[in-house]
């Protein structure tokens, strides 16, 4: 036996082995303040909160085009009262859960002319559209999201989603999830 091997390791082995427990000790802090600062981070930094979006505050991004029935819509045709943009699919089940809710809200504000419901099909077929609306009901303009890529301008992550759009055209709020018509009645009370 070497008088190495039976005083132990030698100098450079022990050496490996500390920079290797060092090494594993800064992974560790590294990982456990990533941890903590996801778990502390509250939903004001969360992209999907419903009031910090890039967008709500700033003048909705204008939406330009040809509805699904062949009619004409722009978002800033409907300045001077509110205008509830959904974005959804007729695919996606929380989207069908929520279309009550739209119905209602669309329909109560209708009688009164101060609110309006549109929306915008993510990947979807504008036939899909059409069938879907004549089975469930709704009358207003749908836009076919296809290479116009109004999502993205209004930064949406998840079906469904939807923005309150005030009679000055500035985004006040966004409903992530389904919504319920109450939620919006309430939002449109605390800003009018």
């Amino acid at each position: 036996m070497t008088e190495q091997t039976a005083q132990g390791p030698g100098p450079r082995r022990g050496r490996r082995l500390s920079r290797d427990r060092l090494t594993a000790i800064g992974v560790g802090i590294v990982a456990a303040g990533l941890i903590a600062l996801f778990v502390t981070s509250g939903t004001a930094t969360d992209p999907r909160a419903t009031d910090t979006n890039r967008i709500v505050g700033r003048t909705a991004p204008d939406i330009s085009a040809t509805d699904t029935l062949g009619r004409p819509f722009r978002v800033q045709d409907y300045r001077g009262q509110w205008l509830l943009l959904n974005f959804f699919a007729t695919w996606c089940t929380p989207c069908k859960v929520e279309h009550p809710e739209l119905l209602a809200f669309s329909e109560e504000h209708k009688v009164r002319g101060d609110a309006a419901v549109a929306s915008v099909a993510y990947n979807d077929r504008p036939g899909a559209v059409q069938e879907f609306f004549a089975e469930n009901g709704g009358d207003w303009a749908v836009v076919a999201d296809g290479e116009s890529n109004f999502s993205i301008e209004y930064a949406v992550l998840a079906l469904p989603e939807s923005y309150l759009i005030d009679p000055n055209g500035r985004v006040v709020h966004k409903f992530t999830g389904g919504i319920r018509r109450g939620e919006v009645d309430a939002e449109i009370a605390k800003r009018s």
